[in-house]
């Protein structure tokens, strides 16, 4: 094999991009390649390695040994040249190097957890720092930390991994709601009980089944979420009720298209977390993320309610 140039590690980069998107099809939209480029690269880096790396048939595309044990190297030398931008950088003062961030969904109408905020600040003094941002359900997200694959994670996680720092972010309101045309949207008050709610139709977010079963004191589920968006959407089908965070459905209740029921019975607080692995607690260009991060959701953070927390 002969020595690799400068010019590898791009090539190095479109073949750990086709690793993670499983094939050609994803790939050439995350690098906006065609495929007969992105072939091209590839067939480029084998014979710089001397060997093949994938396979390509109708089983879809698979790693060969070799492109298996080229691709863990590949993310270690990766991780080692962010070190090397991020230790060169604090010497001169400046943020520099990749930042992972994962994050769940639905929170951008959030004022505490709406990212837009804390990165454009954290962009004024970070203009070196190239920010890969990336939504996931928190058991992902947190996996995500585990194994190295994000920096900085934020949501509602179940704060077991072990080596994982966890920093209270926010308390995020939710209610149980309805859509517009659903039984239960034009009944009074007095007619929304327990056991009208438990007749109804169920959605809950597959990552949090039982507890939101248990939350609602509902025998069963009858559909199933992973995004926010995706909740909205069944809630505004008229046909089923489930738990969305205030700030999500709030435009909608303004608009008459949904109703929150029994707010004072169903009301809860999902506690989010910042994580990051504990052996980054020295790593500048994290610890200025999480800080900036705090310091947002606190500006912002409102006082606590009696609500119960998840």
């Amino acid at each position: 094999m002969r020595r690799l140039d400068n010019i590898d590690i791009r090539l190095l980069r479109v073949f750990v991009t086709l690793v993670e998107a499983g094939g050609f099809g994803d790939a050439q939209i995350a690098l906006n390649l065609s495929q007969p480029t992105l072939s091209t690269h590839l067939a480029a880096l084998e014979r710089k390695l001397g060997a093949s790396l994938c396979v390509r048939g109708r089983r879809g595309f698979q790693l060969t040994p070799f492109g298996e044990a080229v691709y863990l190297a590949t993310q270690k030398l990766f991780a080692d040249i962010n070190s090397f931008e991020e230790r060169v950088g604090q010497h001169n003062g400046q943020l520099v190097g990749r930042l992972r961030i994962g994050i769940v969904d639905g929170i951008v109408t959030n004022p505490a957890l709406a990212l837009q905020h804390v990165i454009g600040r954290f962009m004024e003094n970070a203009e070196n720092v190239y920010i890969d941002l990336e939504l996931g359900t928190p058991y992902a997200l947190e996996q995500a930390i585990a194994d190295g694959r994000r920096d900085v994670v934020i949501g509602p996680m179940s704060q077991k991994a072990p080596g994982v720092t966890y920093v209270a972010i926010h308390r995020e309101p939710h209610g149980l709601y309805c859509g517009k045309g659903h039984s239960l949207f034009d009944a009074p008050s007095a007619t929304v009980t327990r056991e009208a709610i438990g007749k109804a139709l169920f959605s809950v977010r597959a990552y949090r089944h039982l507890d939101d079963l248990y939350r609602a004191d509902h025998p069963r589920a009858t559909g199933q979420v992973v995004q926010m968006e995706a909740q909205v959407m069944m809630i505004l089908s008229g046909r089923f009720i489930g738990f969305l965070p205030r700030h999500v459905a709030e435009g909608w209740v303004r608009q008459g298209f949904m109703r929150e029921l029994k707010p004072q019975t169903y009301q809860f607080q999902s506690s989010h977390f910042a994580a990051y692995r504990k052996s980054d607690d020295n790593r500048p260009i994290v610890r200025s993320f999480v800080r900036f991060l705090s310091q947002h959701a606190g500006q912002t953070r409102k006082p606590p309610s009696a609500a119960k927390t998840a």
